[in-house]
């Protein structure tokens, strides 16, 4: 079914839109000589027999982020197969298609640098979204969106290692682009790409803990993830 579509206008217009995201691709080849280290056989974790354990320290959140990334990366895969994005302005699908490039980018980047400690992939379950509906794949999207910068910023005091810690800013930064964008298509025009709902009177945004995440994305996940070694 054909969506009556609003051409976007406002925070990033046109093609600017797309070169807002551009800006923010992350470079998987430098980032990983900061990753060296996590395919340590030391650090092999068994899979759980039901559900996935992400482990501890840094090499459980750098599992908590895949965990994230799986997930998103999911989502703008089905997004692409949708009605919706055949019906799509071409920008709309320019961009959409810009976000699951980056998504799945991150996905394989947590999966390859965290070698044999990796937890494996992860069953979704996306029936609640209509993917032939523009409203209610941009109201998901925004979701994930804003999800992951609330998580990696939560995340981020609990980073030991300083070369991950570099790594989850640049990825964080990619990941409130795409949120940007997403609350630009839904409310051209506005303020809402850094509305009240994320942004505190102290110009800082919000923050999620491991536990609020996670239970927020066990709505799409329905793979039982064990995360009780991460800290507090």
């Amino acid at each position: 079914m054909k969506n009556d579509l609003i051409k976007p206008q406002g925070l990033v217009k046109d093609a600017n839109r797309r070169k807002f995201l551009q800006k923010g691709s992350l470079s998987i080849a430098a980032a990983g000589l900061f990753m060296v280290g996590c395919n340590d056989e030391d650090d092999y974790m068994p899979p759980m027999k039901e559900g996935v354990m992400l482990g501890s320290g840094d090499i459980g959140i750098l599992n908590y982020a895949y965990a994230l990334e799986q997930l998103e990366a999911a989502f703008y895969a089905t997004v692409l197969q949708g009605d919706y994005f055949a019906n799509a302005s071409s920008e709309e699908k320019q961009i959409m298609e810009d976000l699951e490039k980056h998504e799945r980018a991150h996905k394989e980047f947590f999966k390859a640098a965290l070698g044999n400690s990796a937890i494996a992939d992860l069953e979704v379950d996306f029936s609640a979204i209509d993917f032939n509906n523009r409203m209610s794949v941009l109201s998901a999207a925004k979701t994930f969106e804003d999800l992951g910068v609330a998580a990696y910023n939560g995340a981020g005091k609990f980073i030991q290692d300083a070369g991950y810690l570099l790594i989850a800013g640049k990825i964080v930064s990619v990941e409130a682009r795409h949120a940007a964008a997403i609350r630009d298509l839904l409310n051209p025009g506005s303020v809402d790409f850094a509305g009240d709902d994320l942004i505190d009177s102290n110009g800082l945004e919000r923050t999620l803990s491991f536990s609020e995440v996670l239970s927020a994305a066990s709505t799409y996940v329905t793979t039982p993830i064990d995360f009780s070694q991460l800290p507090s």
